[in-house]
C-alpha cells in the first residue's frame, strides 16, 4: 500500500487576481512545471534548465512568491547565499462560478476527481483510463501508483480498495454536522460484460465500515451518455448513481437504510480530514468487482461528491 499527499489549490476567478497573474505567463508556467518535476532549485539552476537570463528568472520568482504559488528560502552557498525555490501545489483548479463551498448556508460540498486517491490496494483485472486513452498497462496493479492516475475518469478492479482524503471543512468552520453524504456512479466489473453480475461494494469512512450496496450489473448493454466513442462497447459503459448518507440515526443508500452505523462513530470533530475508502471487502459474499465512473464517463458527468450537511441552527453562522 502506498500513500500520497498531493496539495491542491482552488482559485475563484473574481477573488484570485494575484494568483491568476502568477500563472498568466508561459515563462512562469515553465518554472512551476520544472519545480514540480525536479523539486527545489535555486535561481541559477532554474536559469540553466530553462535557458533564460537570471534577471528574467528572478522577476518571475518575485511574481510567483507574491501569488503564493511557490515558497523560497535563503540558505548558505559556497560563496555567499542562494535563494532556493519550491512549488507549493501539485494542482491548481480555477473556478468561474460564485459558489464557494465554504460559504454555503445549508451544506459544504467538495468534488473529488476519482484519480486523486491517496492510497490503494487492488487486484487484477484492473485498470484506469482518462477520457482520451487507457492509462498505463491493463491488469497491472502497480500502475495504480502512476502519477498519471490524476487524469483518470474511469477506474476498475476486482478486489481491494482505493481511498480518498477529503477536507473536513465542517471542523474548519466550527460548525456542527448533521449528516454526511457521498455521491458516486458505480457498477460491478466483469471481463467482457454481463447484465446479471451482482457485486457487494462497501464503503469505509475514517476506518469505520458504514455498509455495503449490491450493484446488480456491470451495465455494458449500451453506451453511457458521457462515455467517449473510443471506449469499446464490450466494456462497462455506465453505473448507478449511489448516494451514501450517514446520519444520527444510521446509514442509508439511496434512502434505504443499510446499517446502524451512526455519525458519532466517525468522530468527525477529532479529524481534520475525512477518509473515504471504497472497494470490495475480503468477506464479501458477492465479490463481483467495481467500476468507479468520474467526469467524462458513464451517465453522470461528475466525480465523487461529498456533502457535509449542517445542523439547522448552524446554517446562519456559516
Amino acid at each position: 500500500m502506498t500513500t500520497f499527499k498531493p496539495k491542491f489549490l482552488t482559485l475563484f476567478a473574481e477573488e484570485s487576481s494575484e494568483a491568476l497573474r502568477g500563472i498568466a505567463s508561459p515563462g512562469r508556467i515553465r518554472i512551476l512545471k520544472l519545480l514540480r518535476t525536479r523539486g527545489p532549485l535555486n535561481v541559477n539552476e532554474i536559469s540553466d534548465a530553462l535557458d533564460l537570463p537570471q534577471s528574467t528568472i528572478a522577476t518571475h520568482i518575485q511574481v510567483l512568491e507574491r501569488a503564493g504559488l511557490i515558497e523560497t528560502e535563503i540558505i548558505k552557498a559556497t560563496k555567499g547565499q542562494q535563494k532556493v525555490c519550491r512549488i507549493r501545489y501539485d494542482e491548481i483548479i480555477i473556478r468561474f462560478d460564485d459558489q464557494d463551498p465554504l460559504k454555503s448556508k445549508d451544506h459544504i460540498e467538495v468534488s473529488m476527481p476519482i484519480g486523486l486517491y491517496t492510497s490503494c490496494d487492488v487486484s487484477a483485472p484492473c485498470g484506469l483510463c482518462s477520457t482520451e486513452t487507457v492509462l498505463g498497462v491493463l491488469d497491472v496493479p502497480d500502475f495504480f501508483l502512476d502519477p498519471n492516475r490524476m487524469s483518470a475518469s474511469l477506474i476498475w478492479f476486482r478486489r481491494g480498495f482505493v481511498e480518498y482524503k477529503f477536507p473536513n471543512n465542517g471542523k474548519v468552520l466550527g460548525a456542527e454536522i448533521d449528516r454526511l453524504e457521498f455521491v458516486m456512479e458505480l457498477s460491478s466489473e466483469v471481463p467482457g460484460t454481463s447484465l446479471d453480475w451482482p457485486s457487494e461494494i462497501s464503503l469505509w469512512v475514517n476506518n469505520v465500515k458504514i455498509g455495503s450496496w449490491i450493484s446488480p450489473s456491470d451495465f455494458g448493454d449500451k453506451r453511457g451518455l458521457y462515455t467517449p466513442p473510443w471506449w469499446k462497447l464490450e466494456g462497462s459503459q455506465y453505473g448507478k448513481l449511489v448516494t451514501w448518507q450517514i446520519s444520527r440515526s444510521g446509514t442509508s443508500v439511496n434512502d434505504v437504510q443499510i446499517s446502524d452505523v451512526m455519525l458519532d462513530r466517525l468522530e468527525l470533530d477529532k479529524h481534520h480530514g475525512i477518509r473515504l475508502r471504497i472497494g470490495i471487502d475480503e468477506t464479501a459474499r458477492h465479490p463481483g468487482g467495481i467500476n468507479i465512473f468520474g467526469r467524462g464517463f458513464g451517465n453522470y458527468d461528475q466525480d465523487i461528491v461529498m456533502r457535509i450537511r449542517l445542523k439547522e441552527q448552524q446554517r446562519t453562522k456559516v
